[in-house]
């Protein structure tokens, strides 16, 4: 969920019931668009995104909290279907298959301090470098998101997640996608 302002870090100094306050906890400080550009432009691309649901094609499918449920996730470490869910652990990555839009998405969360190179899955009937590049937070802007259709190709079997940062790939399948070993690993944390 955001509210207003978030899209330019703007803070309410921790109070989270300043509604009956009229007051500069409450009011928008306007010159924030100007001094966080970036983070607002993010923003605008991550709603870019979800705006499209909106289009014909897009009013078809399911609620993101359905589309969660019904994906096919398979957790990995660094390495596929390797997991760390340890306490030290610094770093996750998950795959969502969803079959019916024939999506693959690769998410790689990084809290590590130092980068970490992350192997992706293949795609099956993907071709060579299927995934594709969307969100990187490491990334300066305006290449930290990039718009859905621009996404550059990822090169290889793996990626290089730089320090404190989260990647988002995503490839089209052509046919059936392949989850035959989608749920190895599959632990959770407990």
């Amino acid at each position: 969920m955001m509210l207003m302002g978030d899209e330019v870090r703007r803070t309410q100094g921790g109070n989270n019931n300043a509604y009956c306050q009229d007051n500069e906890t409450s009011w928008f400080d306007w010159t924030l668009l100007a001094k966080r550009a970036d983070v607002h432009r993010f923003v605008t691309l991550l709603n870019a995104r979800r705006v499209l649901r909106d289009v014909e094609p897009e009013r078809q499918r399911v609620a993101l909290n359905q589309l969660i449920r019904q994906a096919d996730i398979a957790w990995h470490g660094v390495r596929l279907h390797e997991p760390d869910w340890g306490h030290g652990s610094h770093s996750v990555a998950f795959t969502a298959t969803l079959t019916r839009e024939r999506m693959l998405f690769h998410f790689i969360l990084n809290a590590y301090w130092e980068p970490l190179e992350f192997e992706i899955p293949p795609v099956a009937n993907g071709g060579p470098d299927p995934w594709r590049r969307w969100i990187d937070t490491f990334l300066d802007s305006p290449h930290d998101i990039v718009d859905w259709e621009r996404a550059p190709s990822v090169p290889g079997q793996g990626y290089r997640a730089e320090p404190r940062s989260v990647v988002v790939l995503f490839a089209s399948v052509a046919g059936e996608p392949d989850t035959s070993a989608s749920r190895r690993g599959e632990a959770s944390p407990s």
